[in-house]
């Protein structure tokens, strides 16, 4: 089944015209002194950001090419690194979720899609996702409630309402279940028009 700133204060008039007067400098050079420090402070915090962000996003990278060769774990690992790095990285606790799912750790997975959702509300297929976890603990009914938010966002999100039907077939309502999936088949899922075929009146 488918599863699924910094800001640099220089010192005021006061503290410029008593260098001035220590020192007999043109007003001007401590000036252009401390407004180079702040642009070299500056270079430096935004080259650390862009090295920081190319580390985060090789992690990630790592994390996602371990798991399309199945190794879940090596994957979860990878996306962990990448969070100590940056804690609102949403797609990392996504796809640290789906790893999750992967290896069965289904209360982990919906904790993962949970705070992806946090940080980035307007993903429909986190709480597509979320949805199967839900359901694969039994929690049908939970599982419906982020299928419908899935959909809101995006209605054109085939797999919700395949995985929507599956879940209301398991709750006992056949007649939600033939809507989703024939809503499913025309929008082209093959699967879904041939559950329509064989349970659906």
């Amino acid at each position: 089944m488918p599863r699924r700133t910094v800001v640099i204060f220089v010192g005021g008039a006061a503290a410029a015209v008593t260098a001035v007067a220590l020192s007999f400098l043109p007003l001007w050079k401590p000036v252009v002194i401390a407004a180079a420090a702040v642009v070299g402070i500056a270079g430096a915090l935004v080259s650390e950001r862009k090295e920081k962000e190319r580390n985060v996003n090789a992690y990630v990278k790592s994390g996602n090419t371990k798991y399309r060769l199945g190794d879940y774990q090596g994957s979860i690992e990878d996306f962990d690194k990448a969070l100590v790095m940056d804690s609102q990285y949403a797609l990392a606790y996504y796809n640290r979720g789906n790893a999750k799912d992967e290896l069965e750790d289904y209360e982990g997975a919906i904790s993962d899609y949970t705070k992806a959702l946090e940080i980035s509300p307007h993903h429909a297929l986190a709480y597509n996702n979320r949805g199967v976890a839900k359901r694969k603990i039994g929690n049908n009914r939970g599982a419906i409630i982020d299928y419908n938010k899935a959909l809101e966002i995006d209605p054109q999100l085939t797999v919700a309402y395949v995985n929507r039907g599956i879940s209301q077939e398991n709750d006992g309502n056949i007649t939600g279940a033939c809507v989703d999936w024939r809503q499913a088949s025309e929008l082209g899922d093959e699967m879904a028009a041939r559950w329509v075929k064989e349970t659906c009146r």
